[in-house]
């Protein structure tokens, strides 16, 4: 490899490694919003938290659909 292939390597490697910082200072910001938000502090904190929370919205949409389904039948009863 000459002078030049090397030069261009090194700038290579300047250029993923500022990359790489970049993107360790975009998880760890990243990382302290879902502490300050959702109070998880790690990514399986947050997977946990998911599933807690996708089973209450699923039981706010089925009683949802229970509320519709009596008022359904409320109106069926008051008309005839």
């Amino acid at each position: 490899m000459n002078e030049q292939g090397l030069f261009d390597l090194k700038e290579e490697i300047d250029t993923a490694k500022q990359k790489v910082s970049e993107l360790k200072g975009e998880r760890q910001a990243l990382m302290k919003q879902l502490n300050e938000n959702w109070k998880c502090s790690s990514l399986k904190d947050a997977e946990k938290k998911l599933v807690v929370l996708q089973k209450q919205k699923d039981q706010l949409t089925i009683e949802e659909d229970i509320k519709e389904l009596e008022e359904a039948l409320n109106e069926s009863n008051n008309e005839s």
